[in-house]
């Protein structure tokens, strides 16, 4: 059975800068993998890549059996993949229920006239989009903080919160930047046990960005680590951890003892 998701000799040059150089990954059905590396080595770049931000400069993306590059984030949201942000991006004067509301607007099928003329389809599409919310906060434990604004809520409840909002779009691959960003290691083990909660859930494949090495460790079946936006290493979290060569990137040994 082929991946869920493949990225084939990835480039992303910017001018003369190459951010992202012949990167490879496979993420099979139902794993949680993480993608790790030192500050600026690509990370978010490769994000963005996959979600239609940029169109690559070579190299392909295969989501669900279908080439998907260069296609819009639109499109990639539509054909089920989803992502957070590094910095939480809710629309902190809209209630928690609205902003999930606004996940599922994605797969509403009203036109804009419809919604002018507030027609029976769209009626029915809107009533149907405030229950199923409703159902998603009780699911991820939000349901008590529906009728509160977005940016009244605690650190730890606004990242979940952005991370309901991905799932409303009804997503098979879930991409996290940094979802423990912030986090105390209490908050840190939470997280972990909400993410394997929801994989099973909401049937999720995730690849997750993240610092943390606790977590990383801890919920990741396997990493991919970056490093000046080339792979260095591909394993298990005991493989990584005993890897020279991640050991090396992020001790930040000088330039000219690097392999």
């Amino acid at each position: 059975m082929a991946p869920l998701f493949q990225a084939n000799n990835l480039v992303m040059q910017f001018g003369g800068l190459t951010a992202v150089n012949k990167v490879s990954m496979s993420i099979e059905k139902g794993e949680i993998v993480g993608l790790i590396g030192p500050n600026g080595a690509g990370k978010t770049t490769v994000f963005n890549i996959i979600t239609g931000v940029y169109r690559p400069t070579s190299g392909s993306l295969i989501f669900n059996g279908r080439n998907i590059t260069g296609l819009r984030p639109d499109q990639v949201a539509k054909l089920g993949i989803a992502r957070t942000f590094q910095n939480i991006r809710l629309f902190r004067d809209l209630t928690v229920q609205e902003n999930v509301e606004i996940g599922y607007h994605l797969r509403i099928h009203s036109g804009p006239w419809r919604a002018v003329l507030r027609t029976p389809k769209y009626v029915a599409e809107e009533k149907m989009i405030k229950e199923r919310a409703s159902q998603l906060l009780a699911q991820v434990g939000l349901v008590e903080y529906r009728h509160e604004k977005a940016g009244a809520l605690p650190y730890g409840a606004q990242r979940r919160l952005e991370i309901a909002r991905a799932l409303a779009t009804n997503p098979r691959l879930l991409l996290l930047d940094e979802p423990a960003a912030g986090m105390n290691p209490n908050e840190g083990l939470e997280l972990m046990a909400f993410l394997r909660e929801i994989r099973k859930q909401f049937d999720l494949t995730i690849l997750l960005i993240e610092h943390d090495m606790r977590v990383v460790m801890g919920i990741c079946e396997r990493i991919y680590v970056l490093d000046y936006g080339t792979l260095i290493a591909e394993g298990t979290p005991e493989q990584i951890q005993k890897n020279p060569k991640v050991i090396q990137a992020y001790l930040g040994v000088d330039d000219s003892v690097r392999d």
